[in-house]
């Protein structure tokens, strides 16, 4: 595990609108919106039988949210293979589903301002329950069409591997 670094210069958290998507050892293209990544753990509460009229709590089971990713239409079939993988019409009789590889672990990156590398999350065993190929459709709109992924997923975790980066500055050497 990497050590932790400190950077005592930096005052302000990292910002949100700096972020890639990968699987498959790429990077998907135009994605402009990721749902947060959000674990729930259950609170089982018990009582013993000499305690006072209060309860004991401890853990229970975590589950994890599914994930929405977003980007606008474009000619890239990266979601609607996935999303193909787990569903497939008119694909015939055994062969709707592709039991094989129709899971994937993705990687959410995060980047500081000046586009490094700040923040890695792995998310394990994601698969698509909800694909949208096409948004509602106005011709009074004036808006970007988006197609939306909602991925199903077994938990995440950082990458501590990734550790800060050394900012760069526009100082001038003394």
């Amino acid at each position: 595990m990497a050590q932790f670094s400190v950077n005592a210069s930096r005052f302000d958290p990292y910002k949100n609108f700096k972020f890639r998507v990968r699987w498959d050892g790429r990077h998907v293209a135009g994605i402009s919106k990721v749902s947060a990544l959000r674990r729930t753990t259950e609170v089982v509460e018990h009582r013993e039988g000499g305690d006072p009229s209060t309860s004991r709590k401890s853990p229970g089971r975590s589950t994890y949210e599914a994930i929405t990713l977003e980007r606008g239409v474009t000619h890239d079939p990266e979601f609607e293979q996935w999303a193909n993988k787990v569903w497939n019409f008119g694909a015939g009789l055994g062969a709707e589903v592709s039991l094989a590889d129709f899971r994937k672990d993705i990687i959410i990156d995060m980047y500081n301002e000046a586009g490094q590398l700040a923040i890695s999350y792995l998310v394990f065993r994601c698969w698509v329950s909800e694909f949208q190929a096409l948004p509602e459709l106005d011709a009074n709109a004036n808006a970007v069409a988006i197609q939306t992924l909602k991925l199903e997923n077994e938990g995440w975790q950082r990458d501590y591997d990734v550790t800060e980066p050394s900012e760069p500055s526009f100082l001038e050497p003394a």
